[in-house]
């Protein structure tokens, strides 16, 4: 495992590779998109405007068109009129005077469409004709106006009338065909527009899910591997860096803060435990004390009766004692040592006697027989050891303290499939079914006030899931409860 400094230099490498890469932030990429969208939009529909304008200009062009034609068509009915009936020929001039105000007032549209030159020769046509039914009117008004005059006059109204109808008519067949083509286009303009329009919006779509909703999948499992009690940082994931990278940064510290939070409830679990051992271990250094104390007055008050041979005896006696006092005060300083948390190969048997050593003086002063049975060739384990006995100190106290009246705790172990099961088992009231789901949550307890903290079982579950295992609880009221602590073995905590 990494050191302190290899660590914050892991970490500080980890925060640099998301801090340094080059910054795209989502908002700006998204508005990107809806800008593309946008433009699409704009432009489809300045193209649409500008066909509606062209269709507008042609039909106001036919509107005017057509009222020409037929002002020309009254003018030339009355124009026949004359020169079958002699009839006036005021009412041709009155029509011919107003389709050359229709076509004068629409000119431009006439000119928009056919184009200035042919809007003016056509105009200048129209007056031509115009002039003639005038000079007519005048002619046949004199005396002596006879059939060559008539027929000569005929001939270049005739002329001059029949092209005029048949420029209209031509250009009228012409635009209208002109139309039904723009309609067409029109009609695949749209059915093309609405399909890149779905096209688009199912990029936009793919877009969004891409830059949003994939990062907040990846964000989950990252959630889920950290449920799981994975606490690895999280590594760059893109070539640059956005939003998410800030909240990755966030979450990266959050976990940093509840490494140290959990080595802090990992330590105040031991301060708790020894808070429980307090009476067992003054008692243990009690009986080495009054030893002492008993074989010091025997020196002092039968010093000049003792021979050499007794003397020695009972300094060696004040030497044993001695060692049983410091041996036990070192027991319970490498248990509440903090030090960094060294994983090495671990004999389970090893750990369960050390823990069980701590505890001796509470198994004989609550009345409780301790029963182990751990298999010699067990495989080995690889964890830290402190760590590990205050997992197992933390369940023996809990299976003591649930048999007030003495009884009989059992550690079972046995090997599974890339794991060791440790089993410890007491013989107490048993757990209530409606509490079994939250023991192993923090500050959980049934005790009453100022009797316990809640949180043993919760750190024993840190602890394991920590070293890659797990803990397992099976009771019935009445019958005892069981605590199963399921561990890797060297050789899979070491893959």
């Amino acid at each position: 495992m990494l050191g302190p400094v290899e660590a914050a230099s892991a970490k500080d490498e980890t925060r640099r590779r998301l801090e340094e890469r080059p910054y795209l932030p989502l908002r700006l990429r998204i508005t990107l998109v809806f800008v593309i969208y946008a433009c699409f939009v704009i432009g489809i529909t300045i193209g649409l405007m500008v066909m509606l304008a062209r269709f507008e200009t042609k039909m106001r062009f036919l509107e005017a068109a057509d009222d020409t034609a037929f002002e020309l068509q009254e003018a030339r009915r009355y124009e026949k009129n004359f020169f079958l009936y002699g009839t006036s020929l005021s009412d041709a001039s009155d029509h011919a005077v107003r389709a050359d105000r229709l076509l004068e007032s629409n000119l431009d549209a006439v000119a928009g469409v056919v184009g200035p030159a042919a809007a003016r020769a056509w105009l200048e046509k129209l007056r031509s004709y115009e002039a003639l039914l005038d000079r007519l009117a005048v002619e046949a008004a004199r005396p002596g106006f006879g059939d060559p005059q008539r027929k000569a006059a005929e001939a270049d109204l005739r002329r001059i009338g029949g092209a005029l109808l048949h420029d209209a008519s031509t250009m009228i067949a012409q635009e209208r065909a002109s139309m039904n083509a723009m309609l067409r286009t029109a009609m695949v303009v749209g059915a093309a527009f609405l399909v890149l329009l779905v096209l688009l919006m199912v990029m936009l779509a793919d877009q969004l899910t891409r830059q949003v909703l994939r990062p907040i999948g990846r964000f989950v499992r990252y959630f889920e591997r950290i449920a799981a009690g994975d606490l690895a940082p999280i590594q760059p994931a893109r070539r640059y860096r956005d939003e998410f990278s800030t909240l990755a940064v966030a979450i990266n510290r959050m976990l940093d803060e509840l490494k140290t939070r959990q080595e802090q409830l990992l330590q105040s679990g031991k301060l708790a435990a020894v808070g429980t051992l307090t009476s067992g271990i003054a008692h243990e250094l009690n009986n080495p004390l009054n030893n002492i104390s008993l074989t010091v007055e025997t020196l002092l008050e039968d010093d000049r009766d003792l021979d050499g041979e007794r003397r020695r005896e009972l300094l060696a006696d004040i030497s044993t004692q001695v060692e049983r006092a410091g041996a036990t005060v070192r027991n319970l300083l490498d248990f509440t040592r903090k030090d960094e948390p060294v994983r090495t190969a671990l004999s389970v048997g090893e750990v369960v006697a050390t823990a069980l050593n701590l505890v001796r003086n509470e198994l004989a002063l609550g009345g409780v027989k301790a029963a182990v049975e751990i298999p010699p060739d067990l495989p080995a384990i690889r964890g830290n050891p402190r760590n590990l006995q205050q997992l197992f100190l933390n369940l023996f106290l809990n299976a003591i303290q649930a048999m007030p009246r003495g009884g009989e705790l059992r550690v079972i172990a046995g090997a599974e499939e890339g794991s060791v099961r440790v089993a410890v088992r007491d013989t107490g009231a048993g757990i209530p079914a409606e509490n079994l789901a939250r023991v192993f949550e923090p500050f959980f307890t049934t005790k009453g006030a100022g009797e316990g903290t809640g949180l043993g079982l919760s750190v024993c579950r840190s602890i394991a899931e920590k070293h890659g295992g797990r803990i397992e609880v099976g009771s019935r009221p009445g019958e005892g409860s069981t605590f199963t602590v399921f561990l890797p073995t060297a050789e899979r905590g070491a893959a």
